[in-house]
Parts: C-alpha cells; sequence; structure tokens
C-alpha cells in the first residue's frame, strides 16, 4: 500500500508590516517580486507577491496594526526568518547595497559551496540572500512579465 502524501511542498510564507503600500513598493523594487493581489482579509490588507520562477513560493505581505519585525534568536543571535535564493548573490548584494538595504557582509561556507548575507527589509524583518551549488534550476512561469 503507498503511503498518500500529506503536504508537497511551501506554498508560501507571511511577512508582517505595518504600512502595506510601502512594502509592495519595496520588495517589488528591490527584490524583484511582482504583485500579483491585493486584498483585504479579517480587517486588514493583504498583498501576495511572486517570482518568475513555476515552483518558486509566494510572500505574502500581511498589514498589522502590532509591529513587530521577524527574526529568530538563535544562541542569543538573531537569525533570519526566510532565506532567497540567488543567481549570483555579488550582483544582488551590489544592487541592495545601491539601494540603500541594510546589509551584512557575504558570507561563504566551506570551499565556496554556499554564500549567503542578511539584509532587512522596510519594516526590519531579518533575510537572507542565499546563493549554493545544491540550488535548484527552475523555469519562468508563461507570461509571467505581461500582467
Amino acid at each position: 500500500m503507498k503511503k498518500k502524501i500529506l503536504f508537497t511542498r511551501v506554498g508560501y510564507t507571511y511577512v508582517p508590516t505595518t504600512k502595506i503600500d510601502e512594502s509592495i513598493y519595496w520588495y517589488t523594487k528591490n527584490l524583484g517580486l511582482k504583485l500579483i493581489d491585493k486584498f483585504e482579509d479579517r480587517g486588514s490588507l493583504i498583498a501576495v507577491l511572486h517570482y518568475p520562477h513555476k515552483n518558486a513560493i509566494a510572500v505574502v505581505l500581511i498589514e498589522t496594526k502590532d509591529y513587530g519585525p521577524l527574526y529568530i534568536m538563535r544562541n542569543g543571535v538573531k537569525f533570519p526568518v526566510m532565506a532567497m535564493s540567488c543567481l549570483d548573490i555579488e550582483y544582488t548584494y551590489k544592487i541592495l547595497k545601491e539601494n540603500g538595504v541594510e546589509v551584512d557582509d557575504i558570507n561563504i561556507l566551506g570551499d565556496g559551496e554556499a554564500k549567503y548575507f542578511y539584509f532587512k527589509d522596510n519594516e526590519g524583518n531579518l533575510l537572507e540572500a542565499a546563493w549554493s551549488i545544491w540550488d535548484l534550476e527552475d523555469e519562468v512561469k508563461e507570461n509571467f512579465y505581461e500582467y
């Protein structure tokens, strides 16, 4: 008897914001996400943002009055809540820095098999840019840039 699959993948990640329009602008300008939908749900606005790749998870901005940037405490040090893959991490670092985004230095793991750096969004949520030799390649969604 085959075991049924409970889940297939991570579908999306939630990121809080107190200023949804400013966050939409920040994520589209600095991270290359595209706004797919914005709507009200349970008394606050929600914005769904996507990358062009078929299997990329969505970033869902959740407007809240309860300000509190996201991060994980790991052995007394702040750790990011989400890692975003980069094809060229040095280029990503350069562009974010040129755009005035608060970025840490690029860290190299092992013999260069992986690289990462931390950065903060416009609300102070701690995020990670990451690249590794194990990253999967993905196709771009058909007509993604046309709508």
